[in-house]
């Protein structure tokens, strides 16, 4: 993993924590737990799924998405 693909998964993964803090009010230990446990930050951090490259509303849908299908 380049030094760019990191910065860009952290940037992403920064943006996503803060939407669920503010969308589910946890606190950010929470959101972080619940984001870092996720199938989608999995995809996140494989590079080359490409998924780094999207921008961070796409990705937290896709969370969202994951979290939905995960409470049925």
């Amino acid at each position: 993993m380049t030094d760019k693909q990191q910065e860009m998964i952290e940037y992403t993964t920064q943006d996503i924590i803060a939407f669920i803090m503010e969308d589910e009010s946890r606190s950010m230990d929470g959101a972080m737990d619940l984001f870092y446990s996720s199938k989608t930050f999995e995809r996140l951090t494989d590079v080359e799924t490409g998924l780094y490259l999207q921008g961070s509303a796409y990705v937290y849908e896709m969370f969202k998405m994951e979290q939905n299908q995960r409470s049925r």
